[in-house]
């Protein structure tokens, strides 16, 4: 019964994403620019399209007793890995205090531990199969005010599905104190589903169940209006653009100066920004399927994605 309801709804499973679109679309060849973080930025960079800037990198070992100095004159700045997912092995230092840095939970480390945690980094702790990696460290986005009551402790981002260089779908991830401070749903972020067309939040989930209020701030996530939300369609569109890939999820950080800038492209996105908007991919993708045309530019790609969600809007 409850396979019925959802096929009926057009939810999009595993299976179906992986066998129709993700396989179809995205060549294999092509996955190096989406799951190498330094890629991506190289490729947005030369597209001209805005994204954090990189301090410094570590690509062996030896490299590590010199990586804190070059962001000695920096007080905040984030450590990732660069083939990580699910913001896995992400340290965020928002300060320091004498020879410490202060994590964004409040939290010291100092510069020993900070070289340990890079050196897992590379070991391939945190990378996707565990292979070696390579730690980077890229300056930190400052939060837009809209966000700071409705996330806690991290840095909320917009993920924007795109299928066929066509806006399909888009949701906030806004973090919680119980996901750590990370926009990672299945750790406790809210995700909140923004509609295509006005640029506002209608239905929110935590933990796969309704949610209206962020439970540390108790401020409304619903109806809120994202600024800059079409510009933040069209650098989405124009990323997944260089990717040579068809089904792509794009995430982007609204930076309180600089506005929204990629964050990284994923080339398996996730299917829980269904249930963030309370409707099913599949009617939009078909729809998609058979309108699509080549040569449209990037605005007549946008509207097309707003006249889709808007004849397929969520459920009652």
């Amino acid at each position: 019964m409850i396979f019925r309801q959802l096929h009926d709804a057009g939810v999009l499973g595993i299976n179906r994403r992986n066998g129709s679109y993700t396989l179809k679309w995205n060549k294999r060849r092509f996955y190096p620019l989406v799951d190498d973080k330094l890629q991506t930025k190289r490729l947005c960079r030369e597209a001209g399209l805005p994204v954090p800037k990189l301090l410094a990198v570590a690509h062996h070992h030896f490299q590590l007793a010199h990586l804190l100095d070059q962001v000695a004159d920096r007080d905040d700045f984030v450590l990732k890995p660069v083939h990580g997912a699910m913001g896995n092995g992400i340290v965020v230092v928002v300060g320091r205090d004498g020879d410490a840095l202060v994590r964004a939970s409040g939290k010291r480390m100092n510069a020993s531990e900070f070289r340990y945690h890079a050196a897992g980094i590379i070991s391939g702790l945190y990378a996707l199969g565990g292979q070696p990696d390579q730690a980077m460290v890229e300056e930190r986005l400052i939060v837009h005010p809209l966000f700071r009551d409705i996330a806690t402790n991290g840095v909320p981002d917009v993920r924007v599905v795109v299928f066929r260089g066509v806006p399909v779908m888009a949701m906030t991830r806004l973090p919680t104190a119980d996901s750590g401070g990370r926009a990672n749903l299945h750790q406790g972020a809210i995700g909140a589903g923004i509609d295509l067309v006005t640029g506002r939040t209608t239905y929110a989930v935590r933990h796969n169940r309704p949610c209206s209020r962020n439970p540390d701030s108790n401020r409304d996530v619903l109806g809120v209006e994202i600024p800059h939300f079409e510009t933040i369609l069209e650098i989405a569109v124009r990323a997944t653009d260089r990717t040579n890939l068809g089904y792509v999820g794009a995430d982007l950080v609204l930076d309180e100066q600089r506005g929204p800038v990629i964050l990284e492209l994923n080339a398996r996105p996730g299917l829980a920004i269904q249930i963030a908007n309370r409707a099913g991919l599949m009617p939009r993708l078909d729809a998609i399927e058979r309108t699509w045309q080549a040569g449209r530019s990037v605005e007549e790609r946008v509207a097309l994605g707003r006249d889709v969600a808007r004849s397929n809007p969520p459920l009652a």
